[in-house]
């Protein structure tokens, strides 16, 4: 499946996650489900900034995974090592369920998990 429809077939489904965006190993914007392409692009620049800040705090171990929560949702950081899938979420969502979705996006995308 191709990233796009990935992304189309979780926005479908997913009741927390609001948009998202897939980046691939180049940080280049594959596929998105967001406002518009600005957005997409800042989505995917925050993700890789994000996921980076962790790896700088916890050197030495891999960070496959970053979520920041704020008062009217979170945003939400993810790697399978070669792509990255970003979102941002409803208020308090179910940290788990959006992890294993965007983990399932990726893999569909044709990623490593």
């Amino acid at each position: 499946m191709d990233p796009s429809a990935a992304l189309t077939e979780l926005l479908a489904t997913s009741t927390e996650v609001v948009e998202a965006v897939v980046t691939g190993p180049a940080g280049d914007v594959e596929a998105s489900r967001a406002r518009s392409e600005e957005r997409a692009a800042a989505l995917a620049a925050t993700g890789a900034e994000l996921l980076s800040a962790a790896a700088g705090i916890r050197a030495g171990a891999p960070v496959e995974h970053v979520r920041v929560d704020l008062e009217r949702g979170s945003v939400v950081a993810l790697t399978d090592g070669t792509r990255r899938i970003v979102a941002t979420t409803v208020a308090r969502p179910t940290g788990a369920l959006v992890a294993h979705d965007l983990r399932t996006v990726l893999a569909r995308a044709g990623g490593a998990r």
